[in-house]
């Protein structure tokens, strides 16, 4: 299993971003926005696992990333991949970290980070 320590690791060694705490209420929910624009290209998260639809309620680590809509049905069908936890379902999903691989996982990041920076004109 990838660990959130090494999610922060690796996203701040790639991308030059540590994560921002926004809320009292979920003091690990960590943000990771881009310098520039402040945009968010991933959130960390220990949520239940039923709020993701597993059948339990033990608490489980996941990553939302953004996604092209006209590729997450398939990314859905891949183990680890479900819809997004507190996000709009048509652009973001939510990645089980026991569950996902590693090299998905980093492609996936990479991917929401190029899809939400912002374009120069």
């Amino acid at each position: 299993m990838i660990t959130p320590s090494q999610i922060i690791q690796y996203i701040a060694k790639h991308y030059q971003v540590n994560p921002a705490y926004l809320w009292a209420k979920f003091p690990e929910y960590g943000v990771f926005r881009h310098l520039n624009s402040g945009k968010w290209f991933a959130i960390l998260m220990n949520i239940p696992g039923n709020k993701i639809g597993l059948s339990h309620t033990e608490t489980i680590w996941i990553i939302n990333v953004k996604a092209q809509p006209e590729m997450i049905g398939a990314l859905r069908m891949i183990k680890g991949v479900y819809p997004a936890y507190h996000m709009n379902k048509e652009h973001w999903m939510s990645l089980h970290l026991a569950e996902i691989s590693p090299s998905l996982l980093w492609e996936c990041i990479q991917n929401s980070f190029s899809l939400t920076q912002q374009k120069k004109r």
